[in-house]
């Protein structure tokens, strides 16, 4: 599609600025915009034939030299990759990856809990509907993600016939030069009225049959699709499921109060006799079925003499448990806008998109974009509608025994990372609550007193006194443990990423492996700020640990983010919601750190009475963290900047010794919002297949999509919120800290002798660390802010809070161990408990 230049693309430009900001009023006022799309630009020529090849359930470590011969040669000499399929749900269903193939974006079929399995998929039912269509469009209105299913056909319908110069035909008719065979293909080439577009054939029995079915259609069509069947696992067979609905008036939806009728019997399914019908085919007969059909479809592309695109994808999981899948492409590239060299083949080496960014992952809704772009119609496409990417070429391993190994490699790792996560999530938490009681209640000198008390009375005579004397008689040591805890406490977040810099997922059993690296990790980074050099420095071992946490996520992201892949607090590819860039995770442990950081730069400059230098100080981390977070490309965080320009914002003013009034406060909240809108713009700006979600959010709003983008977000948002123990637990951490802890913490801090920590203060009041370090209180300060910001605008809700308090409180702890220790004496006396 041509894209506007010069004055033109400047008036635009103004044009989505305004477009956002009634986008914003709308948000506000509760009403919705509505832009009509462009029109789209004229139909390109065709290029070379494209044969899609698509199955469920096939990974590459099913792939072997004497069971896989075909795609085995296959791996010899194409491009390979796995794909993320992940639908609506945590597993894919076989229609659920079709379906994706016809919309260009997540899509599903309706729930499986009512049958308990997978839909068995069927060839077109006699009126030349897809067989549950009315399903598949119910399950779309009733999801978030605005698919719209039957975009594939359309788009071919409405550029049809591929011959240049044709009028093209009416809805619903037979399209030259396309042909689905199969009853997966009839799912991805159907309109929007589940009536599918070219010629479709029923897929043959036999595989010289299906040779000839595929090298006819290469002969007549210059698009075929090509549905070789499913693999899947023991006891997950796919079942017959009745319609939910009759679909009368032909509109594509069940129509209201209709009959549900089961389908017809179609297929291979309804001659099966009584001994296949109970002895289930075990996954290596149904991967060797599978090959010989690839095998089939790549010997008519041989026989066919044309020089033919050929790509080969597994589009679901075998059962409930998710996978990366296959996937394979050979011939020419399906960009025709490439460039001629290694790149413009799809030969030895690795699949990529601008979706993934990263070498040997794409996902299934890149399939749509590269079949549009292959045969040059993809500015036909409405315009937004498509969220994937087209599936490109980039150098890999050398040998193709290396190349498959690291796609084994790739499911491994994400598999073997996958029941870790919410295990860490939980110990993450559970940790730092121990912290926190620890501190407010095991050191308290009350409590103590009261411990004392009660062990005289347990262990009477010089047992007792000794036992109560060991616990207060040395605080310099609990100190120095106190805030050894806090600093270790907070390493361990970077520590999980660091720990992906060794391939622990290949040890057996993992998961000690990756426990052992991360103790490792997290002794490395304490012992690193603990060393005299730092430890001497009020904030030193804070400004440490969080410069660590920056500096390491900053050059995973600046470097491509292959750290974050499967690691326990980065992005999960059986997930397949981001692969670069900044998660919310990723973005609190950013934003958290970055701030820390710089109020350990700047308390110094502050105690010295420097606040300009102080504040510029805090204004250029602040900036370069910013850039770093919302830039296109690198961080591409749609959220992150709103949250951090008014954190940095107003820690710069705390800094420079100003004032902050309710005018200010939103200024920086209005500074925010320009920066974001400024990142979203010239991303916007850039070729479609170089945007990223921040340049198609601009198009969605013109469009007039904004409201299911914010549905979804909510939705999202509320869901984290109230649907998983790890956020009861973050909630009760806050809780605890906020609500429980808060009054007394004020109370004890204000007591001019230390109050119940007097023992450990030497009598120094609690309320002197804020002269000492007098930008800690306004680091809080800005903490909150950003934190807050970033929980309301993200979907990840109240993770983010939570991510965020899991370094900011162990560091604090740290920090006010670190000054106690300083304000004690070099020998002190042995301190006196008393009760109250």
């Amino acid at each position: 599609m041509s894209r506007p230049s010069g004055p033109a693309r400047r008036v635009r430009a103004v044009r989505v600025a305004a477009a956002l900001v009634v986008a914003a009023l709308t948000v506000l006022l509760g009403t919705a915009p509505g832009w009509a799309a462009p029109a789209p630009a004229a139909v390109d020529d065709a290029g070379a034939p494209l044969l899609v090849i698509g199955t469920s359930g096939l990974r590459w470590d099913d792939v072997g030299a004497l069971t896989t011969p075909a795609l085995w040669g296959l791996s010899r000499t194409a491009a390979v990759g796995t794909v993320a399929v992940r639908s609506l749900r945590p597993f894919a269903c076989p229609a659920d990856g079709w379906l994706a193939l016809s919309a260009g974006a997540r899509a599903a079929d309706l729930d499986g809990a009512t049958y308990g399995e997978c839909r068995t998929l069927r060839e077109p039912m006699p009126d030349g509907r897809v067989a549950g269509w009315a399903d598949f469009v119910q399950s779309a209105s009733e999801a978030d993600y605005d698919a719209r299913l039957g975009l594939l056909g359309d788009t071919l319908a409405a550029a049809s016939p591929l011959v240049p110069g044709a009028s093209a035909p009416a809805a619903g008719a037979v399209v030259p030069g396309v042909t689905g065979i199969g009853p997966g293909a009839a799912i991805a080439l159907a309109d929007a009225d589940g009536l599918p577009v070219g010629t479709h054939v029923r897929l043959p029995r036999e595989a010289d049959e299906l040779e000839r079915t595929v090298e006819t259609a290469l002969r007549d069509s210059q698009l075929v699709v090509l549905d070789v069947g499913a693999v899947r696992d023991p006891g997950q067979r796919t079942v017959a499921r009745p319609a939910s609905g009759l679909d009368e008036d032909g509109d594509g939806r069940p129509d209201p109060g209709a009959t549900p009728t089961p389908e017809p019997p179609t297929g291979s399914e309804e001659d099966l006799t009584a001994p296949d019908a109970v002895t289930e085919p075990t996954r290596s007969d149904q991967v060797r079925e599978i090959d010989a059909r690839i095998g089939a479809a790549l010997a008519a592309v041989e026989d066919s003499g044309r020089d033919v695109t050929v790509l080969v994808a597994s589009l679901a999981d075998s059962g409930r448990s998710p996978h990366l899948q296959l996937a394979a492409a050979s011939g020419p590239s399906a960009d025709p806008g490439a460039a001629a060299g290694p790149g413009a083949a799809f030969a030895e080496a690795l699949l990529e998109s601008r979706s993934t960014r990263q070498p040997g992952y794409v996902m299934t809704t890149d399939l749509t974009p590269t079949v549009l772009s292959a045969l040059g119609i993809r500015g036909e496409a409405p315009a937004g509608a498509l969220v994937g990417s087209v599936i490109t070429a980039v150098p890999g391993p050398e040998l193709a025994s290396q190349r498959v190994a690291a796609m084994i490699d790739e499911d491994r790792h994400a598999w073997a990372v996958r029941p870790l996560v919410p295990v860490f999530f939980t110990f993450l938490i559970v940790v730092n609550l121990l912290l926190y009681a620890f501190v407010t209640l095991g050191l308290n000198g009350h409590v103590l007193a009261s411990l004392s008390s009660g062990l005289n009375r347990v262990l009477p005579g010089r047992a007792g006194r000794a036992v109560a004397h060991g616990l207060t008689s040395r605080p310099r040591l609990v100190l120095s443990l106190m805030r050894m805890a806090g600093v270790a406490v907070a390493s361990i977040p970077v520590a999980t990423f660091l720990a992906n810099l060794s391939p622990w997922w290949r040890l057996r059993p993992p998961s000690y492996a990756l426990i052992a690296l991360v103790v490792v990790w997290v002794a490395v980074l304490t012992a690193l700020a603990l060393v005299p050099r730092w430890k001497s420095w009020l904030l030193g071992p804070v400004g440490v640990v969080a410069g660590a946490t920056a500096l390491v996520i900053a050059a995973d992201i600046a470097t491509g983010g292959g750290l974050q892949i499967s690691a326990l607090m980065g992005v999960q590819p059986l997930v397949g919601a981001r692969f670069y860039g900044f998660n919310n995770q990723a973005f609190a442990l950013f934003a958290a750190s970055t701030i820390l950081l710089a109020v350990a730069v700047a308390n110094p400059l502050v105690r010295r009475g420097r606040r300009r230098q102080a504040a510029a100080a805090v204004a250029g981390i602040g900036v370069v963290a910013t850039v770093l977070d919302g830039m296109p490309g690198l961080g591409s965080d749609f959220g992150g900047p709103p949250a951090m320009v008014p954190g940095f914002a107003v820690l710069a003013l705390l800094a420079a010794g100003i004032r902050l009034t309710w005018r200010r406060a939103l200024g920086v909240l209005a500074a925010g919002a320009a920066v974001v809108v400024g990142f979203a713009l010239v991303d916007w700006m850039r070729p479609a297949d170089s945007q990223t979600h921040l340049g198609r959010f601009v198009q969605t709003v013109l469009d007039g999509g904004l409201w299911p983008v914010v549905a979804r977000k909510a939705s999202q948002n509320l869901d984290n919120l109230f649907g998983s123990t790890l956020t009861f637990l973050a909630i009760a951490g806050i809780a605890l800290v906020v609500l429980v802890l808060g009054r007394p913490l004020r109370g004890i801090a204000t007591a001019p002798d230390g109050g119940p920590f007097a023992w450990l203060s030497s009598g120094a009041p609690l309320t002197q660390l804020g002269t000492d370090a007098p930008m800690l209180r306004p680091g809080l300060v800005a903490l909150a802010v950003t934190l807050g910001i970033g929980f309301a605008l993200n979907d990840s809700g109240i993770v983010i809070p939570a991510v965020g308090i899991s370094v900011v409180v162990p560091l604090v702890v740290a920090a006010c161990a670190g000054w106690m220790l300083g304000v004690r004496p070099a020998t002190p006396a042995t301190p006196v408990v008393t009760r109250v």
